[in-house]
C-alpha cells in the first residue's frame, strides 16, 4: 500500500492539469470532465504499463489525448440529430412477427402425426433427400412423399395459410414496399 501512495499522489496532483488540457481540447467542460475521468480510469487499468521514473502527468496527458482523438474519429461516423428528426424518419420492421410465426409453427408441428412430422422435418429442416428419409424411417419412397404432402397440407390448414397471400412477404413488408407516396 505504501508503494502506491506516490503513484496515487501523482495521479491526484495531475487532475487539475488534465482538466485544463481537456477543456482546451474540447471547449466543453462536461465533456472535458468525462475525458479526465476516462483517462484516469484507463491509467489505473494500465498502471502496470507505466514506467517508474517517468512523468505520470505526461503519461496521463497521452492517454487523455488519445481518447480525445478516438472520440473525434468515432464522432465523424455519427450523424448529429439532437432533436431526433432523422431518427424519427427511420423505420425498422418489427422483430416479434418472426418469433410469433415460429411459435405458431411449433404448435402446428406438434399437432401432426409423429410419422408426418418426422418425414417433414427430415426433408424440410434437415435437408435429407426423400430416398434417405425413406431409409431412415424404414419405409418406401412413396410413403415418405405421401407423408410429406399430407404434413404440408395439414400445416397450411393449421396455420390458416392462403397460398396467394401468405407466401412471400407478409402484409407489413408488402405495405412498406408498395406504399403509395402522395
Amino acid at each position: 500500500m505504501a508503494s502506491e501512495d506516490p503513484v496515487r499522489q501523482s495521479m491526484l496532483s495531475a487532475i487539475p492539469h488534465l482538466r485544463a488540457f481537456a477543456i482546451s481540447l474540447t471547449g466543453n467542460v462536461t465533456y472535458a470532465d468525462d475525458l479526465v475521468q476516462a483517462a484516469l480510469l484507463r491509467g489505473l487499468e494500465n498502471l502496470d504499463k507505466f514506467q517508474p521514473g517517468t512523468s505520470m502527468q505526461a503519461w496521463l496527458f497521452t492517454i487523455l489525448r488519445n481518447q480525445f482523438y478516438t472520440d473525434m474519429r468515432r464522432s465523424r461516423r455519427e450523424v448529429d440529430d439532437p432533436e431526433g428528426a432523422l431518427a424519427g424518419k427511420l423505420a425498422v420492421m418489427p422483430e416479434q412477427g418472426a418469433r410469433l410465426d415460429f411459435s405458431d409453427m411449433q404448435v402446428a408441428l406438434a399437432k401432426l402425426s409423429v410419422e408426418q412430422r418426422e418425414a417433414l422435418l427430415l426433408v424440410g429442416a434437415e435437408g435429407v433427400s426423400y430416398e434417405e428419409a425413406a431409409q431412415i424411417c424404414g419405409t418406401n419412397l412413396g410413403t415418405i412423399k405421401s407423408r410429406i404432402n399430407r404434413a404440408r397440407t395439414r400445416l397450411a390448414e393449421l396455420l390458416a395459410l392462403d397460398a396467394q397471400e401468405d407466401l412471400g412477404p407478409d402484409r407489413l413488408v408488402k405495405a412498406a414496399l408498395f406504399m403509395q407516396t402522395p
